[in-house]
């Protein structure tokens, strides 16, 4: 009897939710043509089969690649459904808040077909300082001290109290405190720009800077901003305030010039680098097919190793806090180059929390630009700050003198989950969160899946068909 095997290799099982219904359901990882797939059966709406990964032997590190998880100073939902339907967060979760997101206002002077808050100019509405403030001290309460707060919206620059809000946070325990914007008023208004410097240190502008192309702006953004870029690009780099520029990829529309936007990134005095995010399907996604259009974590790392110039592959990292979904690469920018860095970490430094002085053996010239480079005896008043402030999971770096933020250059890949590829597994270990206005934190992907507007209506029907099985 001839024995047969199916076509590919059972990897691991998770859950995973159904992208029409969104119920849990049962999800197997399996490998198939060199290439990670989920596969998951919904007994209503059937089978799906969804590409999760280009790139096997790196889907199979990221599964070590981890590191124990920090829990928040306190809970703030029971355990009642089960995830992901208990946000949050709850005792069940694995991280804490590497990032906190606080939403000011819904309406944008932008609207963009790819949009995953669905933001507007029709949309004139805002928080008060009041709601904006009982979210921020929401982040407080669960950390602490704050790794990151990103003053999101619509459009953050455009609130009617947009200083206020950006001291209300500077006077509150948070180390490094971000604005996510387009741009549009960065550019338009230089005396804006003059007063953000007032912020410095520890204030960072997440700038969206998808394209150089008039047509991709057009699809991703509904207008050609390129000027706007430009002209935002001067007045940054004029109060050198520091600035990550934000790309939101599509398959074969943008995804050609992420090393044009690295090289440009490393020019630019202001620019500590570059945030390449995937479209997830979330919020409003027009001409966007996720079973064709769908980018990978694993094809934007290949693709910023073959166009960069700079990241090898021992450069580009899973984080070891949330692996399947983030990937980094950090360089130092100096008068000889670009140096990358990542290369040099001792990954068990890293899955220990980066708690040990990592010892590289380096030339002379190397030796005088970053002695004892990653330590524990890092000063937060020092003019070179810590990558650690930046991201939770990496050791302290300590530089000399000569040597500061300005030099720091980072490459993140930030991989947002959706109903498609939703994994259970790694949404428990979801570490860049949203500020519910109720004071709920909330995981990016769960969020925008379950918890935006009506969107709760959906998870509402989802408890009540449990509730009843109980009963």
């Amino acid at each position: 009897m001839t024995t047969k095997n199916r076509p590919y290799l059972f990897y691991e099982l998770t859950n995973s939710i159904c992208s029409k219904c969104l119920k849990k359901v049962e999800a197997k990882v399996i490998i198939e043509n060199d290439c990670v797939y989920l596969s998951k059966y919904c007994f209503e709406h059937g089978r799906e089969k969804v590409l999760i990964s280009t790139d096997v032997e790196y889907y199979k590190r990221c599964r070590e690649f981890i590191k124990p998880s920090e829990m928040p100073q306190h809970w703030n939902t029971p355990i009642r459904y089960g995830c992901p339907y208990d946000c949050g967060l709850c005792p069940d979760h694995e991280q804490h808040s590497c990032l906190s997101i606080v939403e000011i206002i819904d309406q944008c002077n932008l609207k963009c077909p790819i949009c995953y808050a669905d933001s507007s100019p029709d949309k004139k509405l805002w928080r008060s300082l009041e709601e904006v403030e009982r979210m921020l001290d929401a982040v407080v309460s669960n950390e602490g001290e704050p790794d990151i707060v990103q003053i999101s919206g619509g459009e953050p620059t455009i609130h009617p109290q947009f200083f206020e809000i950006l001291d209300m946070a500077k006077s509150k325990p948070i180390k490094h405190l971000m604005v996510n914007t387009n741009g549009i008023r960065i550019a338009q208004d230089r005396e804006f720009v003059k007063r953000l410097a007032d912020y410095l240190p520890g204030f960072e502008l997440y700038l969206q800077f998808d394209s150089f192309e008039r047509e991709v702006l057009q699809e991703l953004r509904g207008a050609d901003l390129r000027q706007i870029r430009e002209k935002a690009i001067a007045h940054l780099n004029e109060f050198n305030i520091s600035t990550n520029l934000v790309v939101t990829l599509k398959k074969g529309l943008n995804d050609h010039e992420i090393g044009d936007i690295i090289q440009y990134g490393l020019k630019q005095r202001a620019v500590r680098g570059v945030t390449f995010q995937p479209i997830q399907a979330a919020g409003r996604t027009e001409d966007f097919d996720p079973a064709k259009d769908r980018l990978t974590l694993s094809e934007v790392r290949q693709s910023i190793i073959d166009q960069s110039g700079v990241f090898e592959a021992e450069d580009m990292l899973p984080v070891p806090c949330h692996p399947d979904s983030l990937a980094m690469g950090y360089a130092l920018k100096l008068n000889e180059g670009v140096i990358p860095l990542t290369r040099m970490v001792d990954p068990q430094i890293l899955l220990e929390g980066g708690r040990n002085t990592i010892v590289f053996e380096q030339d002379q010239s190397l030796r005088e630009h970053i002695f004892e480079l990653f330590s524990t005896n890092h000063s937060p008043e020092s003019s070179a700050m810590s990558l650690k402030s930046l991201l939770c999971c990496l050791p302290f770096v300590q530089v000399p003198e000569s040597v500061s933020y300005d030099n720091v250059f980072r490459v993140i890949i930030m991989q947002f989950l959706d109903p498609y590829y939703f994994d259970v597994r790694s949404v428990k270990k979801s570490c860049v969160h949203i500020v519910h206005p109720d004071g709920r934190i909330i995981p990016f992907d769960t969020y925008n899946i379950f918890y935006r507007g009506g969107l709760e209506e959906r998870l509402k029907e989802i408890k009540a068909e449990m509730e009843g099985r109980r009963e």
